[in-house]
């Protein structure tokens, strides 16, 4: 008499044993910010220069293919944008007319840390000659910029600019920030009058000079 053997049902394919390139377009369709190539590789369970290679190849793809969205490395990691070549039919769809803009004096603002980071806010304000707290506020709800620490020789509270503000710029990182020289002709006479001359801002007080930006929450 024979012996009857049982079939164990295979179960279902572990994240390893996925196609690769579907895979990636599966969580990066999800993604709320770029995924970085290690994070991908230790989701994906695959060797990180298997996952850059493939990300690589599914950018080109999608070049050659001329799809109306490309993959981008952003800000140290990969997200899924629209081509610029269609940002009319994209703004029509998501604005509906509405634009969120932000101010000439949020823009300012938000220039001066990029460049000078780390920075408090009362250089700041001394750079642009108003005070700045109303606009570092916005630009700190928009997570365009964050706290990083201290001044050693007053306890001031610096500043920088965050992931998500490389990423609404398209760059890879600050590096790739374009020279300032060219667009400030004048540079070293603006920086003298920068370091004497300007007066000087406290953060905390309410009604300190130059209040124009104090209340500049019309960004939105």
């Amino acid at each position: 008499m024979s012996e009857e053997t049982t079939e164990v049902p295979a179960g279902p394919p572990t994240v390893a044993d996925l196609d690769l390139r579907p895979a990636l377009e599966a969580v990066l369709m999800v993604v709320d910010e770029p995924a970085t190539e290690e994070h991908l590789a230790k989701i994906l369970q695959r060797p990180r220069r298997q996952i850059a290679d493939a990300l690589r190849a599914l950018a080109d793809e999608y070049t050659v293919q001329g799809r109306g969205f490309e993959l981008r490395l952003i800000a140290g990691g990969w997200r899924f944008y629209s081509r610029p070549e269609y940002a009319a039919a994209v703004e029509g769809f998501v604005l509906d007319g509405q634009q969120a803009r932000l101010t000439q004096a949020a823009l300012e603002t938000l220039a001066v840390v990029a460049y000078r980071q780390p920075v408090s806010r009362s250089r700041v304000s001394a750079v642009r000659g108003v005070n700045c707290d109303g606009v570092m506020r916005t630009l700190l709800q928009r997570g365009l910029v964050q706290e990083a620490g201290t001044e050693p020789e007053t306890g001031a509270i610096l500043y920088t600019t965050t992931n998500y503000f490389l990423e609404r710029m398209g760059l890879r990182g600050l590096d790739e920030l374009p020279e300032l020289a060219p667009f400030l002709p004048e540079a070293d006479a603006i920086e003298a009058e920068t370091q004497e001359g300007v007066p000087s801002f406290d953060p905390d007080a309410p009604d300190a000079p130059g209040a124009d930006d104090a209340d500049d929450q019309t960004e939105f």
